[in-house]
């Protein structure tokens, strides 16, 4: 080996057990993303597939926080297509002469870091959720087609891409008067197994937005079920914790309201108490929900502790201890809201905050804040002090508590609970405990468990609401002492105690109804409060009993758990043993006459949707149907009347001829307008 050329020669001839450069592949485009969908969108199942959508609303917030839209409109489509609008400036459309010409809107969909949000010259000047140029290059990748539609420079402009890729060039469609930016896109259930999204889960997040956005209207429609929802707050923040407390009962009535700016920073903060314990503080940077907390929260809750504590001790108001920060936030519920130039989120999915600087200046902006109204309201700041004084007290009360489970032994085999049936082996890894709703449900358990690795605990009703409960009160409570004996872990159990837990699983076995469902929570909610490394280290799992019993004569019954198992095991039992004869001779049974039954009812809905719409099916057969067999894709209205095209060159053919005859440009109006009769 005389020099470097022929060392790299030998070392991709190495054998190919070896790590060699010829091993290394660099991806371009979209194929990373595609390759490892959850380093941009969280994971695929309904978390990630929702994702999406808030991606591209979260641009069309960006438009609306700037100044440049009012209005952002999310739409479920009846083929399992979503659709954001926005009445912002519409993405830029020109060429980009350092991409060889390309459309910048080509550009922004189909490659990463590409985006208008890197610097604030182009009327991005307040905080934004767009940072990396990356959201909408991820929805396109990840979608198994995609359509862009932009209105801007009294032009329509629309573009078409599938799983990435662009199908159809930048086309300009014809005039138009309005403002804005159309995506329309379908999961590709290549990468989701699931692709069906959920109105409630979308409308709980674009409520969340028009929160954090005074004044901004959402608009979030259901075409497959016809809901529909409206959202828009003018007091943002301040509704926001009001509607976070409607079910509890306020402290005292006034939402406090905090907000200041610190070098270009803008820190917004709603607070209020109530009666209850528990503590809601919801954190948000850029309109972005940061579940994980962050420096905004570190920093509100410093300026909450000092605030508060300064008072109590200038009005000698803690006489007998001082309560902690934890004290301070019982009962607390608090949105903080910032607005920062260059945040630093931990991950594309942004769910916690970085930024060093922040914490500073949401302590400062707090504080003072909080300091003149408390000095201002001087009843509801001993309101306050009083909650938290309380709070202290009823934490050393626990703590009392707590050492007395402990002294008394009460989790040794000799305390366990009498209506315990305890399994035989005693291999943690082997063993479970189910926690089961009522004494007949434990009968039933009993019954049918497997007494060598299974346990059987019944519960009688509806253990305590230890979120509504002080600790001292739920370590007295007979039902919850018995599961901490059961278990083997006591209050509040760490690593150490988990891993001398009796059980290697702890099953949670409700009916399969609403009160099954309230008593698993109930449960959920006792294990996450009291014993949550149980939670964390995945020792806790949800039986999931079923929903119907299917039975035919005296075959033996089949148990389902959802309603689309259920039809399906009706359309086996129907076509099973049964035949039928068409017109030409020809005889459907067995499998055959199972896939034309099941293909019959998923063409039902289609079906009912296209009557809402005024369209019938018989009518668009007859008429319209292609020489494929397929029917049309596009519907164009002129005036009253609807024509019908198969592809986008014969729909395109007519505009221009039409626009000929016509002699100017036809205007674009909504797609969504209402059809002719037949």
């Amino acid at each position: 080996m005389t020099n470097g050329v022929s060392d790299v020669a030998d070392e991709n001839a190495a054998p190919g057990g070896d790590y060699t450069a010829s091993q290394i592949t660099a991806l371009t485009g979209v194929e990373g993303i595609r390759m490892r969908p959850a380093m941009y969108i969280g994971d695929t199942t309904a978390r990630g597939l929702h994702h999406l959508v808030f991606e591209v609303v979260d641009n069309s917030i960006d438009e609306a926080v700037n100044g440049h839209a009012t209005t952002v409109t999310v739409i479920l489509n009846d083929d399992g297509s979503v659709s954001v609008q926005d009445d912002g400036r519409g993405i830029p459309v020109g060429l980009l002469e350092d991409h060889e010409g390309q459309s910048a809107l080509e550009v922004v969909f189909t490659e990463i870091h590409a985006g208008g949000k890197f610097d604030r010259e182009g009327g991005y000047r307040t905080g934004t959720g767009g940072l990396h140029g990356v959201g909408l290059t991820a929805v396109n990748a990840l979608s198994e087609w995609l359509e862009v539609e932009v209105h801007r420079n009294d032009q329509l402009f629309t573009m078409n891409f599938e799983r990435g890729q662009m199908t159809q060039p930048l086309k300009e469609l014809g005039k138009s008067a309005k403002t804005g930016t159309h995506v329309k896109f379908r999961p590709d259930p290549e990468i989701f197994p699931d692709t069906s999204f959920t109105f409630d889960t979308l409308a709980r997040r674009l409520q969340e937005i028009a929160f954090l956005n005074a004044g901004v209207r959402i608009l979030i429609s259901d075409h497959r079920s016809e809901r529909s929802e409206e959202f828009c707050y003018e007091k943002g923040l301040v509704e926001f914790v009001e509607h976070l407390n409607r079910a509890e009962q306020p402290l005292f009535g006034e939402v406090i309201s905090i907000r200041g700016q610190q070098d270009d920073v803008e820190v917004d903060v709603a607070v209020q108490y109530h009666m209850d314990f528990t503590e809601t503080v919801r954190t948000f940077a850029n309109n972005i929900n940061n579940i994980e907390g962050g420096t905004h929260l570190s920093g509100f809750r410093s300026a909450l502790t000092r605030s508060i504590n300064n008072y109590g001790k200038k009005e000698n108001l803690f006489k007998d201890a001082t309560p902690t920060g934890d004290d301070f936030r019982e009962g607390l519920t608090a949105v903080i809201a910032v607005r920062v130039p260059d945040p630093q989120f931990e991950g594309q999915t942004k769910t916690k905050l970085g930024n060093s600087e922040v914490e500073g200046i949401v302590t400062s902006v707090v504080h003072d804040g909080l300091t003149q109204f408390l000095e201002a309201n001087p009843k509801i700041a001993r309101l306050v002090a009083g909650k938290g004084m309380r709070a202290a007290e009823a934490r050393e009360a626990a703590r009392k508590a707590r050492e007395m489970i402990r002294r008394k032994g009460a989790l040794t085999t000799g305390g366990l609970p009498e209506k315990l049936r305890d399994c035989r082996s005693r291999t943690l890894e082997e063993t479970e405990l189910y926690l089961v709703e009522g004494d007949s449900a434990g009968g039933s358990a009993d019954t049918g468990r497997d007494s060598d690795i299974q346990a059987i605990l019944p519960l009688r009703g509806k253990i305590l609401n230890v979120q509504k409960a002080r600790e001292a009160k739920v370590l007295q409570n007979k039902e919850v002492t018995n599961i901490f004996k059961a278990i083997g872990v006591p209050p509040g159990a760490q690593l150490d105690d988990v891993a001398k837990r009796r059980y290697g699983k702890i099953i949670l076995m409700t009916d399969a109804d609403v009160d099954g469902s309230h008593i698993r929570t109930l449960l959920l909610t006792f294990l996450y409060r009291h014993m949550e490394s149980l939670i964390r280290e995945g020792c806790v799992y949800i039986a999931q009993p079923p929903l119907y019993r299917v039975i035919r004569g005296r075959k033996k019954p089949r148990y389902v758990q959802t309603h689309e198992q259920m039809m399906s095991e009706l359309v086996e039992l129907g076509a099973d043993g049964s035949r039928v004869e068409l017109a030409d001779d020809q005889v459907l049974e067995g499998e055959a006459l199972e896939r034309v039954i099941v293909l019959l009812n998923g063409l039902e809905e289609p079906l009912q949707t296209l009557e809402r719409r005024g369209v019938d099916l018989r009518w668009l057969v007859g008429e319209h149907v292609g020489e494929d067999g397929r029917l049309p894709r596009y519907r164009v209205f002129l005036g009253r009347d609807q024509h019908w095209f198969h592809t986008t060159e014969k729909r395109d053919a007519f505009l221009a001829a039409e626009e000929e005859k016509y002699g100017g440009e036809f205007e674009v109006a909504d797609a969504d307008a209402p059809a002719s009769p037949p």
